[in-house]
């Protein structure tokens, strides 16, 4: 199979979809991979390490993308790249349809088999490519927020963490998934006080026996939500339904009793965002006020850490990459149930079903 790795063009997108080591495994087992020049700059990773490792750069993303039979990427394709689309291409990456009808017309009216990295699910009901990067955006979560409490950056001035004889800042996080856990873990470290919403009580059971008690579990309500949110310094939103819109937890009224200067990041705005006044934002323009309240909604936080990041997807996806090159798309998805649940479109029709309730559009099991 032919796999291609186009630069990423989203703003700011610094990852690449996979690094060199992992080009070396799909090339010894006898697979051709294209890279684009420059495609893993922004990562720590030379045109001249994917050549050694086997792969042939290419220049002009139109050839990177015409000869593929599957094309890698870290986020979902851009406007620009839609002309690139064709009956038969596998397009492999994050993809967060639910909220972009634009992508996803696109995706089945060109007939693209489009496989979402966050929608990959175990038996357990454990995302294994969207895990890695949960646990980055969680953990980022707490230092942007931190950040953005700080008086010259719009916040109410406060330190997460107090100092003696000084309040510590209440961090209200919402869900207790991945997301969840690694920015309680963070928020914790810095000394906030933090509290954490689930309606799992299995999930908040594991919170309260990790962190010995030092973090306030909450079952997840309408007025556990409003009384938490409204008492924040800092609201962290990880709430997830896989594939699906993100339910929206926190009304328009919550944030306007907030305090001024209080900060929200929403991880889940990938999926559409758990707050009622969210909407996405870039690395260029990160920020936006409701209220005196700083949101901060940028649908790729992973992004700026693309080191990091890079490596945690490229070990994730490579399993995934390497079945379905080394047995094709049907043989691959009929011998991995996970990797079935990964397929959103494919032949000109929606096969996941949140993906279609959200656009109103017929879903056709893949079957």
């Amino acid at each position: 199979m032919i796999i291609s790795i186009p630069k990423e063009i989203k703003d700011n997108e610094y990852r690449v979809a996979i690094m060199p080591a992992n080009v070396e495994t799909l090339v010894r087992a006898d697979h051709e991979v294209i890279v684009q020049a420059g495609a893993g700059t922004s990562s720590g990773f030379q045109d001249e390490e994917y050549m050694r490792a086997g792969a042939t750069v290419l220049e002009e993303p139109g050839e990177v993308w015409s000869r593929a039979d599957m094309v890698m990427k870290v986020k979902e394709p851009q406007p620009t790249e839609f002309q690139y689309f064709r009956e038969g291409l596998i397009y492999f990456a994050y993809l967060h349809l639910a909220p972009e009808p634009e992508i996803t017309n696109a995706l089945v009216e060109s007939k693209v088999t489009a496989i979402a990295y966050e929608t990959i699910q175990l038996d357990n009901g454990s995302l294994p490519c969207l895990t890695p990067m949960s646990e980055v955006a969680g953990r980022m979560s707490v230092q942007i927020g931190a950040r953005y409490l700080e008086r010259e950056n719009g916040g109410r001035g406060i330190l997460l963490g107090g100092v003696p004889g000084v309040a510590k800042a209440n961090v209200t996080i919402l869900g207790a998934g991945t997301v969840g856990s690694n920015a309680a873990r963070i928020a914790l470290g810095f000394g906030a006080r933090v509290t954490i919403l689930d309606i799992s009580a299995d999930k908040l059971r594991y919170i309260d026996d990790t962190f010995h008690g030092d973090i306030t579990t909450l079952n997840s309500n309408p007025r556990h939500i409003a009384e938490a949110v409204t008492d924040a310094d800092l609201v962290i939103g990880g709430v997830l339904v896989p594939g699906a819109m993100a339910p929206k937890v926190v009304t328009r009224e919550m944030v306007e009793a907030m305090m001024p200067g209080s900060v929200i990041v929403d991880v889940a705005i990938d999926q559409g965002g758990c707050v009622e006044t969210s909407r996405p934002t870039s690395f260029s323009d990160p920020v936006f006020k409701v209220n005196e309240v700083t949101h901060y909604c940028v649908t790729n936080m992973p992004g700026g850490v693309p080191r990091t990041s890079t490596y945690a997807l490229s070990n994730a996806t490579l399993p995934y990459a390497l079945k379905i090159a080394n047995l094709g798309f049907e043989g691959a998805i009929a011998s991995d149930q996970t990797l079935k649940k990964g397929v959103n479109t494919h032949a000109g029709n929606v096969t996941c079903k949140p993906v279609a309730e959200a656009h109103d559009l017929s879903y056709v099991p893949l079957e």
